[in-house]
């Protein structure tokens, strides 16, 4: 795991006065699966969407497989992946139609056949043929996270990718997310489910009121004994309760 694919320094977003993502600093090595654990508000879609080119920084500076997202937002995207928090993919297209369109913009060769093997591998042959907007949440979530997955980028972000996957797919994403790390891929995931970041996560951030409080391995985030929901609670409760 030598090199960095992502490095923030600094990094900041302000909506007004309200300072959404505060002087960030830290870096994913290749090969990682780097978690982002925080409360609801704490700022981990926007740090998410200052990666990814979705949003522009305040201040300080990211970069992302070598690129500026803010000033290259196209260079970073040609080589990630991407599961948002809110599963939209369009509503006039099917399950199947939809994968292909992701493969001529990405311009996959075999996107037929990977089509085929992700509507086999997640179970959606009852998405292939109905209409995005028709589909239960569960299944729309299920497309996005083949979108993301389906041209084997060099590293995807995940933003709550278990919502609404139930127990069986939860666990066919995991163990292919483990496979995509075995092959040189790394994953940025930002997740509110502490049992999954510890199961999964080779290191992890907690991130309270857009500061990081705390980075490091699961098993090291906290304090001696703690164990990591103990240290999640006491990590944001701290700053949660200054004035």
């Amino acid at each position: 795991m030598d090199g960095s694919v992502i490095e923030t320094d600094r990094l900041t977003r302000n909506f007004g006065e309200v300072v959404a993502v505060d002087n960030v600093t830290f870096s994913v090595r290749k090969g990682e699966l780097f978690g982002l654990l925080g409360p609801n508000g704490a700022g981990k879609s926007t740090l998410l969407k200052l990666m990814t080119g979705q949003l522009d920084a305040t201040s300080g500076s990211c970069t992302v497989l070598g690129a500026d997202p803010s000033k290259d937002p196209l260079a970073v995207k040609r080589g990630i992946g991407i599961v948002p928090e809110i599963e939209s993919p369009p509503s006039f297209l099917t399950g199947r139609e939809y994968l292909h369109f992701i493969g001529l913009v990405r311009d996959i060769k075999d996107i037929k056949t990977r089509t085929e093997e992700w509507i086999e591998r997640l179970d959606m042959k009852e998405a292939a043929t109905v209409l995005c907007k028709d589909l239960s949440k569960g299944m729309r979530q299920k497309l996005m996270v083949a979108a993301a997955l389906i041209h084997e980028p060099k590293l995807v972000f995940l933003d709550e990718p278990f919502s609404g996957l139930d127990p069986r797919y939860q666990k066919l994403v995991r163990e292919y997310l483990e496979g995509y790390l075995a092959r040189g891929g790394t994953v940025f995931m930002c997740t509110h489910i502490l049992e999954i970041a510890e199961k999964m996560c080779t290191r992890l951030a907690i991130i309270d009121r857009g500061k990081i409080v705390a980075v490091g391995a699961p098993g090291n985030i906290g304090g001696q004994g703690e164990t990591l929901d103990q240290a999640f609670m006491r990590l944001t409760e701290r700053l949660g309760t200054e004035e």
